[in-house]
């Protein structure tokens, strides 16, 4: 049960941040939502507050050291501390890697890895000191399983899996819990940050996302059910945990020809109806 939580969320006013906030917060939780789209977030905030009238929200630039560490005084000023720490906010790209300039690499790792890591160096010393808490850092499935064609937010997503591994590591001393959420595609708003140079791609992304049987209120659900039981690594899709267990458990070129065929399905939809043209 969340009722009293202090729940702090970046990404918060849209996707998979809005249903997280939405969910806790009508589990009685006071939710702070921090997002860069400042008319996003008062209209997510409205939402929120019929569900629970403590709710906030502030405007957060996870590229912002100081945004974080803004989002965590405020916690501290206003609810006395924090119980759980969602870093949420996250962007795509995708593409061959060789096609992909070095400047959107750069803004992807920004947000989807340093933005992780200024949530978490902003809130951990109050967490210490509260001897209590958790963190919950929202990866992917591709931070697991790489698929081809996205290799810059595969590598950001492992990276965010790798950190959370070692983040529980060292904070389990102190009291405080770490999980990683790894959802495969859902129906959500994440196309919308899609910075490819090649409609191709974003044609692929697009049905990915609107062909899923999910929405991101029952991945919300699934996750805020994983940190309830205590689980580490959280896998919201069926399928795809099966996958993951396969990747582990057979023999990589059995892996890897899967991965193969999967990058054969993603070629042959991103070609255009008459074929092959120069990017």
């Amino acid at each position: 049960m969340s009722a009293g939580q202090r729940v702090f969320v970046t990404g918060g006013a849209s996707g998979l941040g809005r249903a997280l906030a939405e969910g806790y917060a009508r589990e009685g939780a006071r939710v702070l939502i921090g997002d860069v789209n400042a008319a996003r977030g008062e209209e997510a905030l409205a939402a929120l507050r019929a569900l629970q009238p403590e709710a906030h929200y502030l405007h957060c630039d996870v590229t912002r050291e100081e945004d974080l560490q803004a989002a965590a005084q405020w916690m501290q000023a206003n609810w006395g501390g924090a119980d759980l720490v969602i870093n949420n906010a996250g962007v795509a790209d995708m593409g061959p890697v060789e096609a992909m300039p070095l400047a959107d690499w750069e803004w992807m790792v920004q947000i989807n890895l340093l933005g992780v890591v200024r949530g978490c160096k902003a809130f951990i010393p109050m967490l210490k000191r509260q001897r209590g808490g958790a963190l919950l850092n929202i990866a992917s499935m591709a931070g697991l399983v790489h698929p081809p064609f996205a290799g810059a937010y595969n590598a950001t997503k492992a990276a965010v899996v790798a950190l959370s591994e070692t983040l529980k590591a060292e904070l389990e001393p102190d009291g405080v819990r770490v999980a990683v959420a790894c959802p495969a595609f859902f129906r959500t708003n994440l196309g919308e940050s899609l910075r490819t140079r090649d409609p191709r791609y974003a044609r692929w992304m697009k049905k990915l996302v609107d062909e899923s049987k999910i929405d991101a209120d029952s991945v919300a659900r699934s996750i805020r059910e994983g940190v309830a039981r205590g689980e580490f690594r959280i896998l919201t899709h069926p399928a795809a945990r099966r996958f993951w267990l396969l990747k582990r458990l057979l023999p990589y070129r059995l892996y890897e020809a899967a991965m193969r065929r999967a990058g054969g399905r993603g070629r042959a939809r991103s070609q255009p109806a008459d074929g092959p043209r120069s990017a």
